[in-house]
């Protein structure tokens, strides 16, 4: 456990060299913590750690930090996501400071998606800087306490530095066009201070580890924690939508096949084979050199977890 640059449990986790698995819960579109206390509910002692996400799909929600905190105290540790979308580089430096002294240990990374997805999609965007610069900007935070400016992270010259010590994450997309760039764009993020990399979900399972071959020729997997995304398929139409209108997804004929097969019995049915089929998914990903985790998207299914992580056997989840 010595050299930890954060000491938060995800890190811990992955330290150990245990298969590491985080889950995601999306604040909610008011200010009412029931939801979130309802959700940590379903997912305290299930996972690791949970992604608190930062506006997703450009729609206003309770703010990551705020959301975080509170699932802290519902015993989650959060992971925070920051998106560039909103922020310019003093408000996003200013944001971590905050997070940290609140006691939030794992950052995420992300552009963030752009507004015209969203329900404010007249608003103007920022995009200060871009994702691996924030990458770059979290890591000299942390190792070189400094900020963007180049100025020590402290309040006075005799003061000391107190630098956000935090765990650096980053998004991947294994599945974009040209397909051979994607490693390439992992290897700057790598470069840039990324401790450890969420992939986008993936239900294209050969072109996955297709990907996965390439980043083991460059031996990212050494020098990254890598966790591959995973959403379990609600309904036949769920897939079709992934399919078509998710950039960057493939859903195989073969699963949609598979629920269409069970359709006719009962919505039960087709859940329970959207299940089956992601408790394969985590049973192979085991079995790729060089990943590190997954990360368990149920959107709006967390109470399906426990139930997941049981039948793929990932409980109990380890003590470090």
């Amino acid at each position: 456990m010595n050299g930890l640059k954060s000491e938060s449990h995800l890190e811990k986790v992955f330290a150990a060299g245990h298969f590491a698995v985080t889950a995601e819960l999306g604040p909610p579109k008011s200010a009412d913590v029931e939801p979130i206390r309802k959700k940590a509910g379903f997912l305290k002692g299930k996972v690791d750690a949970v992604n608190i996400t930062d506006n997703q799909t450009a729609i206003v929600r309770m703010s990551s930090i705020a959301a975080g905190v509170l699932a802290m105290q519902e015993g989650l540790e959060p992971v925070i996501q920051i998106t560039c979308r909103d922020r310019n580089r003093i408000a996003i430096q200013s944001d971590v400071l905050g997070a940290y002294a609140m006691g939030l240990k794992n950052i995420l990374a992300l552009s963030g998606d752009h507004q015209k997805f969203g329900n404010h999609n007249t608003c103007k965007n920022v995009f200060d800087i871009d994702s691996i610069q924030l990458l770059q900007a979290l890591k000299d935070m942390r190792d070189e306490k400094v900020f963007l400016n180049g100025e020590e992270i402290k309040n006075g010259k005799k003061d000391p530095i107190v630098e956000p010590k935090i765990f650096i994450g980053a998004a991947a997309n294994p599945f974009g066009d040209p397909f051979e760039f994607r490693v390439i764009r992992l290897a700057k993020k790598v470069a840039a201070g990324a401790d450890f990399i969420q992939t986008q979900c993936i239900y294209d399972m050969d072109r996955f580890e297709e990907w996965m071959k390439q980043v083991r020729e460059r031996e990212l997997h050494k020098k990254v924690k890598i966790m591959a995304g995973i959403t379990p398929l609600k309904s036949v139409g769920m897939a079709k939508y992934m399919r078509n209108n998710v950039a960057g997804l493939t859903v195989p004929d073969s699963y949609i096949k598979r629920l269409q097969d069970v359709a006719d019995k009962d919505k039960k049915a087709v859940a329970e084979e959207g299940i089956r089929i992601c408790i394969e998914q985590i049973k192979r990903f085991q079995q790729i050199e060089g990943i590190a985790g997954i990360h368990l998207m149920a959107i709006e299914w967390e109470h399906r977890v426990p139930e997941i992580m049981e039948r793929a056997e990932l409980l109990p989840r380890p003590t470090v």
